[in-house]
């Protein structure tokens, strides 16, 4: 294994569905006693009780093997449970295979999401000497270094604030160069880069391919973005269902994944993998529909119409809506904004009708995300519920080319025609 940095040799990982434990002795002696009457677990959450009384599996990972030489890069794609997260934390060693066997030739820096392993009452530089210490460097090593993750993370001012009071783009900074820059052999990324601004991003991915091709170390890199899997990437394994479907060459395994895309719905229920834990959801997405077809085809130009639904816990009255679309590589085009879409009271829900207009878009596959956001005192936007990729929509006939308008390929991001609202 002189050559390798990685070897997995059927490795699964099975989870126990529903609650373990009740949290006190005689909690577990009431569920206990209760399964075997057959009767619901008085301390079972709701809608978890049937799947704790059938003792149902599910299996994370299912026979995954593949080696990993030193030096290089390697994406890691697939849908929402395909288990990627899951293959990280067993190679980071925060949870153990249920069968087979992982070999690892290296220190792993570990970025599984954001703040991973920093303390809220330290300060950021006490921060650093505390991951630095866990991925078993010594002080002398980490004093050598620190400079330039203070520098590169650029984090000059604030290295000595505790880091509860960070916002999370510069929880993402500090993380990111603590493990860039610290003397560990394998680097493994769980799209937590999705969270910083477009120049620290495309810092990172710089920093990232610098780490393979100078330093000879090992990358694994899991996200949505096949425009940054493209560029980093030099291989790229694809998961469906906890299962490797494709080993091999970067392009060939995007479009696997972007045909492996579950079948366009005109209607989408907005769950907790839709969107990032840290937007506060005070006003929440609840579904959206699509109400003018039912194959989700259109041609060019025509309005694709919708009705959104949307719950506020709390009054507001300068809500807006915004959609971001992406193509099929899942390469943000553009964005289209809507005007206030009116008052909403505490515990209202409220359904909103609204029209995105196509004219710009050429020929193919795009998904929709959904984001609520409103404008702040400073006429900054402060985003409040975002979904990922909540609907799926086919452009077809499109008279010419010309209207490919914020296509990656030629590197555009273009503001499309305001979202209609419909009184």
């Amino acid at each position: 294994m002189n050559d390798l940095a990685i070897r997995i040799e059927h490795v699964s990982k099975q989870y126990r569905l529903g609650a373990i434990g009740g949290g006190t002795l005689k909690g577990d002696i009431q569920s206990f006693i209760a399964r075997r009457k057959g009767e619901e677990d008085p301390n079972s959450k709701i809608g978890s009780d049937a799947a704790y009384r059938k003792n149902e599996k599910f299996l994370a990972l299912d026979d995954v093997s593949f080696d990993v030489k030193k030096g290089e890069i390697v994406g890691i794609i697939g849908h929402n449970g395909a288990g990627k997260s899951t293959l990280l934390k067993l190679l980071s060693r925060v949870t153990a295979p249920t069968s087979g066997k992982i070999g690892i030739n290296g220190r792993i820096a570990s970025m599984l999401e954001v703040g991973t392993g920093f303390h809220p009452e330290l300060t950021g530089r006490e921060n650093v000497y505390m991951n630095g210490a866990i991925l078993g460097m010594t002080k002398a090593e980490i004093d050598r270094k620190f400079d330039d993750i203070v520098t590169f993370a650029e984090m000059e001012k604030f290295i000595d604030t505790p880091v509860k009071r960070y916002s999370s783009g510069m929880y993402v900074k500090l993380a990111f160069a603590v493990a860039a820059h610290l003397d560990s052999e394998i680097m493994v990324m769980d799209e937590v880069l999705a969270v910083g601004d477009m120049k620290f991003q495309d810092k990172c991915l710089g920093k990232m391919s610098d780490v393979s091709s100078q330093e000879g170390r090992t990358v694994l890199y899991v996200s949505h973005n096949m425009s940054t899997i493209k560029r980093l990437c030099n291989r790229c394994i694809v998961l469906d269902h906890g299962k490797v479907i494709f080993d091999g060459d970067v392009a060939t395994a995007i479009d696997i994944y972007s045909s492996n895309e579950t079948d366009a719905s005109p209607f989408h229920k907005f769950e907790k993998a839709d969107y990032w834990d840290y937007y506060p959801r005070s006003v929440q997405m609840l579904d959206v529909n699509i109400l003018n077809t039912e194959d989700c085809i259109f041609k060019s130009g025509e309005t694709v119409k919708c009705c959104l639904n949307i719950h506020s816990d709390i009054d507001i009255d300068n809500l807006r809506l915004r959609i971001e679309v992406f193509n099929a590589t899942e390469s943000m085009l553009g964005i289209s904004c809507s005007e206030r879409i009116g008052l909403l009271k505490a515990d209202e829900t409220k359904a909103v009708n609204f029209g995105f207009d196509t004219s710009l878009l050429s020929s193919g596959k795009y998904n929709l995300t959904f984001a609520l956001y409103y404008a702040n005192n400073l006429g900054m936007s402060n985003t409040v519920d975002l979904g990922r990729k909540a609907l799926k929509i086919n452009i077809v006939d499109t008279p010419t080319e010309e209207k490919i308008v914020g296509d990656y390929r030629l590197g555009g991001f273009i503001r499309y025609p305001d979202l209609i609202v419909y009184r």
